[in-house]
């Protein structure tokens, strides 16, 4: 079976089970796995994630998301994801604060 269906077919089972495919791109970085799936996360995990892990949209200073880019932020967040919109440096060093600096 090609790549293309195996990954197709996937991607259907994991949208009947509540989960999201997408698509994983890193330019810059070769080699990077395919796609990320998420798996919706329980509200008593939630702050742990977001701990170690946020989605971050970048924009200009004082740009908002489109309307498309809100629909897929509020998609997100009601698997129980943090996404940031970062329109400052600022804005990034409260997020990162914010997830701390231990390792």
């Amino acid at each position: 079976m090609l790549e293309r269906d195996i990954e197709s077919r996937s991607r259907k089972r994991a949208e009947t089970k509540g989960r999201r495919m997408m698509k994983f791109t890193s330019p810059g970085h070769a080699f990077v796995p395919d796609d990320i799936v998420l798996a919706p996360i329980p509200l008593w995990l939630q702050p742990v994630i977001a701990r170690y892990f946020r989605f971050i949209e970048f924009k200009r200073t004082g740009a908002k998301p489109t309307e498309p880019q809100r629909r897929e932020h509020e998609r997100l967040r009601a698997m129980g994801f943090t996404v940031e919109v970062i329109d400052s440096v600022e804005a990034a060093d409260r997020v990162f604060a914010e997830m701390g600096d231990r390792l």
